[in-house]
């Protein structure tokens, strides 16, 4: 979470300068929905954006689980 602070504030917000907080919410909101959940790509899915890891995630078979206990 610190890492995507980071991101936002220095993707985002210091170099806005934002009229009022209604402007400053659809701009972060707009970053996050718009950008970061769907074109940023993250190394750790694989350099994929999070909406298309959580789709392809979501078409996989679920694994298997031992009736055994």
């Amino acid at each position: 979470m610190e890492r995507f602070f980071l991101n936002l504030k220095m993707e985002r917000v210091w170099p806005n300068n934002y009229a009022n907080h209604a402007e400053a919410t659809r701009d972060v909101t707009d970053y996050i929905v718009g950008f970061y959940n769907s074109t940023r790509l993250h190394s750790k899915l694989g350099y994929l954006p999070p909406n298309v890891y959580e789709h392809q995630m979501a078409e996989k078979q679920p694994i298997e689980v031992s009736e055994i206990t």
